[in-house]
């Protein structure tokens, strides 16, 4: 019997590990299943197409909120076309109403809810290893399928569905619901998904995906609004088998493994095993992702942190609101004072990516409690700072108490958030405006140098990105997908609409042209230089003795000296910019002495797009100086400085 797990992510870069699980652990039945994973970017005609021609007899389909809508009209289509196709859906989004959303939706045959390694396996089987009159197994009998979806347990010998626990499904006219599945009390019994050859012969997954991996599953507290807090008996995977895994993506030097642990240090020897591990076995190259509760890291714990490569580790910390009235609300017991603590201590390494989430919708929270709880964290500095929306998820409290909040949200996936008693519909809208200008502006981190300096313009970082947000409701157009040259060409109308009243220079404006600048190059060396970028037209014949001088660029380029002027010259951009610009944009210039003449002439920065802030993706910068002479006039490396990636 033809078998299909179909998986449909939200991007190209994911991978599924459910579908991975789901077929690792169908044991001897797992080579029958065929695996087939699209995106929601594919057309829905295409993945229509793709299916068909695989002609399955089974289609299992794993659903989340994401990919609810596309499943259902895929999954009904399919069935005008193939009326024998019996198709089951699993996943967190169809769980926890599976009756509901069979009699909603009957093109489904049924459900397995939660967990459900144990429970595919079981499904196949009961498939897979019927018998016929005469004893023989029936594979690919299409009665089965029929007798399957007429009457559910069909009438041939052998398992009945009705025995598999933690299945919903029709049976006949009725829904049938089976007893629910117990929880596996270790994961150690659940093979290692990357290791299977199905998954090691796509050799993409290693080289071009984030790989998801699973050390624990469960979650020790109770938020409102996660389906996680439903699962409180947390399992772990022995450490010894963990550590073993683990070396296999060092040794393939993956980009990127992202534990998908719901609270990855509520096991504090768990945590420090693993994060002592990773440490001593670097690759250089592979990031590992880390979903934490900052107020649960110890000491211990921060100050192995603080040793580790940069990039080695990013921390993903959910904030949510600092609020306490919402925090009780939603059942968390977080202390933002600890976290605060924790975030900082963390920071101060200056070698891990910081991940904070707020979420706007909350019970209790209105505006200006939002904007408070924005601007805290905001001021922690993360390297990301995720606005999300409420979404009140089937199964959840949040969902059973919606109407005591009188919170009003979509009917139709992801359920997020329209209004509350405390905020609302016009104020979420002008939130989605500020989270754009938040990701555009702040979490790309390609405005680092004008967004810092523009922050000293306004009161509270909230209200910079709300300006921000009017100003693009009033210049920009709805829908409009812009370049990265066009959002600096609009942050620059907007620096001019700020500082067009009396207070502000013209010095300081042209402060924020070179800022401006120094952004651009800092992420590429870009090809077209803009129009209000200072000319450096005067400066090329200096520029190329820079380069062509062996005691010039090779004295602060030395790692790259078997690469001729011309190779170094596209490896590297040098920029002239004023002392002031060159310390507003965070290089230190402390050791330059601020003479008559070095505020009349500048200093060059250096941007080295071969080394980068592994934080910020930002290019490394050198200051170049020497009094008299411009850069490429004599050596110039006695007054060049070393400096830290910004």
């Amino acid at each position: 019997m033809n078998s299909l797990l179909v998986a449909i992510n939200a991007k190209y870069i994911h991978s599924n590990l459910a579908v991975y699980s789901l077929k690792a652990a169908a044991g001897a039945y797992a080579e029958m299943v065929e695996l087939a994973e699209y995106t929601i970017n594919h057309h829905t005609d295409d993945i229509f197409r793709s299916i068909w021609r695989r002609q399955p007899q089974l289609l299992f389909f794993s659903c989340y909120i994401w990919n609810r809508s596309v499943i259902c009209e895929l999954a009904a289509n399919l069935k005008k076309v193939m009326p024998e196709l019996v198709i089951w859906v699993g996943g967190p989004e169809v769980s926890y109403d599976a009756e509901a959303f069979l009699m909603e939706n009957p093109q489904f045959f049924g459900v397995m809810c939660q967990e459900g390694e144990r429970t595919f396996a079981k499904v196949l089987e009961y498939y897979l290893t019927r018998e016929d009159a005469a004893g023989v197994p029936v594979m690919t009998d299409q009665r089965i399928v029929r007798e399957t979806k007429e009457q559910g347990e069909g009438s041939r010998p052998g398992m009945a569905l009705k025995d598999i626990a933690g299945i919903v499904y029709r049976n006949g006219d009725g829904i049938v619901t089976t007893a629910a599945a117990p929880h596996m009390g270790t994961l150690d019994e659940l093979p290692f998904v990357y290791g299977q050859p199905f998954v090691q012969e796509q050799e993409e997954i290693f080289a071009n995906r984030i790989i998801y991996y699973e050390s624990s599953r469960g979650c020790p507290f109770s938020c409102s609004y996660c389906l996680s807090s439903l699962d409180r008996t947390v399992r772990f995977r022995s450490l010894s088998l963990v550590k073993q895994e683990l070396l296999y993506f060092l040794e393939r030097r993956v980009p990127q493994v992202k534990f998908v642990d719901r609270t990855f240090n509520c096991r504090h020897s768990h945590a420090i095993e693993i994060w002592k591990f990773i440490k001593e076995h670097d690759n250089g190259v592979t990031n590992f992702h880390f979903e934490i509760a900052a107020d649960l890291l110890t000491d211990e714990e921060i100050a192995l942190l603080a040793t580790l490569r940069p990039g080695l580790v990013q921390l993903e910390i959910g904030v949510q609101t600092t609020n306490p009235r919402t925090l009780r609300a939603i059942c968390r017991s977080d202390s933002f004072e600890k976290i605060q603590n924790a975030v900082q201590r963390i920071a101060a390494g200056g070698n891990i990516h910081q991940h904070l989430d707020l979420i706007a919708g909350l019970p209790y929270e209105d505006l200006d409690s939002f904007k408070k709880s924005f601007d805290e964290v905001y001021r922690l500095k993360p390297q990301e700072l995720q606005l999300g929306f409420l979404k009140v998820l089937r199964g959840s409290r949040m969902h059973r108490c919606a109407k005591e909040y009188g919170i009003l949200y979509r009917s139709e996936p992801p359920y997020e958030v329209l209004a509350t008693r405390w905020i609302s519909c016009g104020e979420l809208l002008h939130l989605k405006d500020i989270e754009e200008m938040l990701e555009v502006y702040y979490n790309s981190r390609q405005f680092c140098c004008t967004i810092e300096a523009l922050e000293q313009l306004f009161e509270r970082p909230f209200a910079l990105y709300e300006a921000l947000a009017r100003y693009y409701r009033a210049h920009g157009e709805d829908g409009r997908s812009y370049s990265r040259l066009q959002r600096f060409e609009m942050l620059r109308g907007f620096i001019a609409e700020i500082t067009a009243g009396d207070g502000h220079t013209d010095e300081e404006r042209r402060r924020f042209d070179e800022l401006l600048t120094v952004d651009l190059y800092l992420r590429e060396n870009a090809k077209t230089r803009p129009d209000w970028a200072q000319d450096q037209k005067e400066y090329r014949e200096a520029i190329a003795a820079f380069y062509q001088s062996g005691e010039g660029a090779r004295q602060y380029l030395m790692q790259y000296e078997d690469r001729t002027w011309k190779q170094l010259m596209r490896m590297t951009h040098l920029e002239r910019v004023s002392l002031q610009t060159a310390a507003a944009a965070g290089v230190e210039v402390s050791g330059i002495e601020a003479s008559r003449e070095v505020c009349e002439s500048g200093v060059w920065l250096l941007f080295d797009y071969q080394k980068r802030s592994p934080l910020t993706g930002n290019a490394s910068v050198q200051c170049i100086f020497r009094p008299g002479k411009q850069a490429g006039e004599g050596t110039g490396g006695r007054d060049g400085r070393q400096l830290c990636s910004v």
